[in-house]
């Protein structure tokens, strides 16, 4: 076949052969033979190869080059078998040759061959070069300064997204592969090694080669003042690719893996191989969860075609062989660093989260990922991508979260370091995941007087926190309760971002929200449950927001998530669900659109169906959902909670700040009842904020049983309360572009604006400082005394129960434990009627100094040990002391303690029922059915962002020549 050739002056020692494959590419052909045939070192010898193009491709590679320097292949042609073909044809150059291999897609810079030729020559040992790549679009974006991998195949180029390249990664560098767009090689290397390899036909050929060239002793640099842009036509999927019937993601995948496990050393092979099992099989289920099935099929496939083929594998493991070992302490350093891998996976789940689901990008260039905002105005690059550093501190919401953080160390300085975080509503917090795990699996409950009711579905909530918390309960309870305020600080931030457009407004709004008496009350009280549900209430609302507004697949996704999140509330605080069900029912009926009663449907039917045994025990006695997850004491509500306190939105109890504290933001909520606009969104958020305090005062005025009938008192209304707060808040956030257009008029409505922003930050401002110096006071310590005494607990034995007994403003409480002190979620198993009013009268006899037979009423329901603890009534004690059947084992002002002398009936567990347990696995089934259905998953092509189309010439930013 014939060439063309240069008829400028070269250096005579440098033979060059530039090589172009084509295919369907001829919307950048042109421009690419135009930045070759003016390099400023002119290329000795071109060929062109069109793979079977449709587009006309051909036609300009012999306009340019003429008609016997171009090769004309078959559409299923790889590069790698196109390059070879041309190379069997053609005969050696002179001196020492080189071959330039360039994609039709991409244009070097006319001085890049020079550069190239330099470097060689300043390495004799060099034997791969490569420029450095740009975007072909947004010229000034990096795209490769180098590729490296890791050992499951995951391609990294060690860039950020959208990075610019400013000169960072300037110099002569050391990689493990650079692409073949724009690779100059070594022919005599090239052959050594056997070329680009024909069973890789797309994707990782070049880091195949790359990685056999440094096997057998050479180098592989990056040059990056040479520059090449290129379009990465067939990765961005902007043509059809047919060297392969395979889908180009499965097959990247495929030669991703081929390449690690052919060139890896046999120890290292071993390791990766057992990772890339379970990673594949990992990665595999979370694109099924992310409802991404085609994806998990390619990574599925990719997996069974490499290593089910091991004969394959083997014999392209011997042709590498030579120098893998020896080499491999050096190319080792060039692989991705551990750090990296972590790094992608939380970008990964960043994605996911945002709604993107687990998308890759193998064989891609990540830093060019698709942009809504593709061209920028100068000086952008300098916002873009700072590093992490600033992404993480520049973000408005960290520095939230991290504020919050700190006020709340501060005030709970008290409770941080204790031994055992309890009192008010939380019993003490004692035992482990498994404790919680066999609590809520339990069908038979042996706590107390024992019991076939069902646990509360809370303590399956934490038992999943606290494993994932390496199995420590009391940091799951400390995470949720004690962190209740930056964590409700930075899910109200979060949750806002589609409803309030400034930043800063919702950094006022989460702020205040977090700072709220409810959630401080909350602490100071033990309040786990209403913890809970103030940190999911604003998820609650926009997740509700969707559903009524959104796209109709989004819109039922979200009921799917709504409903789960609306269980875990449930499961804490059951009234947070009959007041999201009626504010659901009534935004349906005033929104009524297509789709939203089947999506509210589904959102109210989660709970139900997932807490459904519960719950039914639960609706029987319709007060107990007043009721939430804890201890229901007396003193731990206010019986004649005022109605301004209320209105202040302050639930009384311990714990409460001035009402003072909350006037700025209830002013602020007035204002903006003078503001014309958002008159619907106004109305409907005051609407909420009425309903949520008209609920606090029914409920602040209701007395409620506690679980097990000993106490008597008003239910607390934080939760309602709550409901209103976030009513109010919105309505203040929304009007906030207002203030701004005051501040922009000037003169009096400059200073109006400056009053009422002063007015509203003064709340979570005067909140914060007050909880600071006032710390947390309430019942709640850090460190409470064990309610079973160490000398009944260590001469307990089996199944022997110790009645405790204290006395109250309400009067004697009794509490029947059964050798230890009950962990988190027992206290709220009901206990059966009769056995505990039989329990009772005993006990009444026993400190009255009656006689008869009440001693042997607690033996017949195992009790060996009768406690008192601090104070200790000196009547009861005496009465206890006559008791013939009871023997003093200990007594002081803190406690005493007596042990029954007549023999005991421990109570037989009953064989478990078998229906409790497969019930469990339904309700986990359920739970992962609603999971997926929940799940982000990947967003359609019609939800990502166009990708940027081809500029016409005059409007493209041309590289300087």
């Amino acid at each position: 076949m014939s060439i063309t050739d240069s008829q400028r002056p070269h250096r005579p020692h440098h033979t060059v052969t530039a090589i172009v494959v084509s295919h369907d590419g001829s919307r950048w052909l042109g421009e690419t033979l135009e930045a070759l045939l003016r390099q400023t070192r002119p290329v000795d010898r071109v060929v062109g190869v069109d793979n079977g193009s449709r587009d006309g491709s051909a036609a300009l590679l012999t306009g340019a080059l003429g008609s016997r320097a171009v090769l004309t292949l078959p559409r299923s042609t790889g590069f790698g078998e196109a390059v070879a073909e041309v190379l069997d044809k053609l005969g050696p150059g002179g001196g020492q040759e080189w071959i330039w291999l360039l994609h039709d897609d991409c244009a070097p810079d006319v001085d890049a061959l020079r550069i190239l030729l330099e470097a060689a020559e300043a390495d004799p040992r060099a034997a791969v070069l490569g420029p450095k790549l740009r975007d072909w679009l947004d010229r000034r974006i990096l795209l490769e300064v180098g590729v490296t991998v890791d050992r499951t195949g995951r391609r990294n180029t060690g860039l950020e997204a959208r990075e610019f390249d400013q000169g960072q990664y300037d110099g002569i560098r050391d990689v493990l592969s650079v692409s073949t767009a724009g690779m100059l090689i070594r022919r005599d290397v090239w052959e050594e090694v056997g070329g680009l390899d024909p069973a890789l036909p797309l994707f990782r050929d070049d880091l195949d080669l790359c990685w056999r060239v440094r096997a057998a002793g050479y180098r592989v640099q990056n040059v990056t003042r040479a520059v090449a842009w290129h379009a990465e036509a067939a990765t961005r999927r902007r043509r059809r690719i047919t060297a392969s019937g395979d889908h180009p993601r499965r097959l990247d995948r495929r030669n991703a893996l081929f390449v690690v496990m052919a060139n890896l050393p046999l120890r290292p092979l071993l390791w990766a191989l057992v990772r890339n099992a379970f990673g594949s099989v990992f990665r595999t289920a979370l694109f099924l969860v992310a409802k991404q099935p085609a994806n998990a099929l390619d990574e599925f496939l990719a997996f069974g075609s490499v290593f089910g083929h091991p004969i394959r594998m083997i014999k392209a493991r011997r042709v590498r062989a030579k120098g893998r070992r020896q080499a491999y302490p050096a190319i080792s350093r060039l692989l991705t660093p551990p750090g990296a891998g972590y790094r992608r996976l939380v970008d990964r789940a960043q994605n996911y989260l945002a709604g993107g689901g687990f998308v890759e990008s193998e064989g891609r260039h990540h830093a060019v990922a698709a942009s809504p905002h593709p061209q920028q105005e100068d000086g952008e690059e300098l916002l873009t991508d700072a590093g992490v550093m600033q992404r993480v501190f520049g973000n408005p919401g960290v520095l939230l979260f991290l504020a919050l953080a700190l006020v709340t160390l501060i005030a709970e300085r008290a409770l941080t370091g204790g031994a055992r975080l309890g009192g008010g509503a939380l019993v003490p917090v004692i035992g482990g995941a498994s404790d919680l795990w066999d609590l809520y699996r339990e069908s038979h409950h042996q706590t107390g007087l024992g019991t076939d009711a069902w646990a509360p579905p809370y303590v399956a909530v934490l038992a999943v926190l606290s494993t994932v918390l390496f199995g420590k309960t009391w940091l799951a309870v400390s995470l949720l309760l004690l962190g209740c305020v930056p964590l409700a600080g930075i899910s109200a931030y979060a949750a806002t971002r589609s409803m309030i457009p400034g930043r800063w407004t919702r950094v006022w709004l989460a702020s205040s929200y977090a700072l709220l008496p409810v959630a401080t009350g909350a602490v100071a009280a033990g309040r786990l449950g209403t913890a809970v549900v103030f940190v999911l209430l604003p998820v609650y609302a926009a997740l509700a927001t969707t559903v009524l507004a959104g796209e109709r697949r989004r819109a039922r996704r979200a009921a799917w998530g709504l409903g789960l999140l609306l269980a875990v509330g449930t499961a804490f605080a059951p009234l947070v669900y009959p007041l999201t069900a009626i504010l659901g029912a009534l935004a349906a009926l005033a929104f009524p659109r297509r789709g939203v009663a089947v999506s509210m449907l589904v959102a109210f039917a989660v709970p139900v169906v997932l807490l459904f045994p519960w719950l039914a025990q639960l609706v029987a006695d319709p007060k107990r959902l007043l009721l939430e997850a804890g201890l229901h004491q007396p003193a731990l509500v206010d019986p004649g909670l005022p109605a301004q306190s209320l209105l202040l939105l302050s639930p009384g109890g311990p714990g409460m700040p001035p009402l003072w504290v909350t006037g700025g933001l209830i002013a602020a909520c007035l204002l903006a009842l003078l503001m014309r606009r958002n008159r619907m969104v106004i109305a409907v958020g005051w609407g909420v904020a009425l309903f949520g305090v008209l609920v606090a005062i029914l409920v602040s005025r209701t007395p409620v049983t506690s679980i097990n009938g000993d106490v008597e008192a008003p239910a607390w209304p934080g939760v309602p309360l709550a409901f209103a707060a976030t009513g109010m808040l919105v309505v203040a956030a929304l009007t906030a572009d207002r203030v701004v257009e005051f501040r922009a008029a000037g003169g009096l409505r400059r200073l109006a604006a400056l009053g009422v922003v002063l007015v509203a930050f003064s709340t979570p401002l005067l909140a914060a400082g007050m909880w600071i110096a006032e710390g947390v006071n309430g019942p709640i310590r850090g460190t409470v005394r064990d309610v079973m005494p160490a000398l009944a607990a260590v001469n307990s034995a089996g199944d022997e129960r110790t009645l405790l007994l204290r006395t109250s403003p309400n009067g004697l409480l009794f509490t029947v434990l059964r050798g230890r002190t009950p962990v988190i979620g027992e206290a709220d198993i009901p206990v059966p009627e009769g056995p505990r009013e039989r329990v009772r009268v005993a006990t009444a006899g026993l400190v009255s100094g009656r006689g008869g037979d009440d001693a042997r009423v607690l033996a017949a329901h195992g009790v060996r040990f009768v406690v008192m603890t601090a104070p200790v009534d000196a009547a009861i004690s005496a009465a206890l002391d006559s008791q013939p059947s009871l023997a003093r084992m200990s007594l002081s002002r803190s406690v005493g303690v007596w042990r029954l002398t007549q023999p005991i009936a421990v109570p037989v567990t009953p064989p478990g029922d078998p229906w409790h347990s497969r019930w469990l696995w339904v309700q986990a089934a359920l739970v992962l059915v609603v999971l997926v259905l929940a799940a982000p998953g990947s967003r359609t092509e019609s939800d990502q962002p166009a990708a940027p189309q081809d500029l016409p010439e005059s409007r493209r930013e041309l590289a300087p020549r």
